[in-house]
């Protein structure tokens, strides 16, 4: 264990970024099953709703920092490919 006052704020910060991390993390996760399960079910207008919803999630994540703007960029374009595909 750290004995140095701001090796224990360093501890304490880098939880609270591990959490908040962790909770982007699992609602992108969710946010992309959301697309591709419609695109799985065949329902377009079901999955170019959700792909919208995941469009304005993943570029809030970008503006946050939690994702780069190539990553949010690619991972759209192939969702965005995956719904044209029907």
């Amino acid at each position: 264990m750290a004995n140095h006052k701001s090796a224990l704020k360093r501890i304490r910060q880098t939880e609270k970024r591990t959490e908040r991390n962790r909770y982007y993390r699992t609602r992108l996760k969710n946010i992309v099953k959301a697309v591709r399960g419609a695109i799985d079910e065949g329902n377009k207008e079901e999955a170019a709703a959700a792909l919208k919803v995941a469009n304005q999630q993943i570029h809030k994540f970008v503006s946050k920092g939690i994702l780069k703007k190539e990553t949010a960029s690619r991972k759209i374009s192939r969702l965005h490919q995956a719904v044209n595909a029907i």
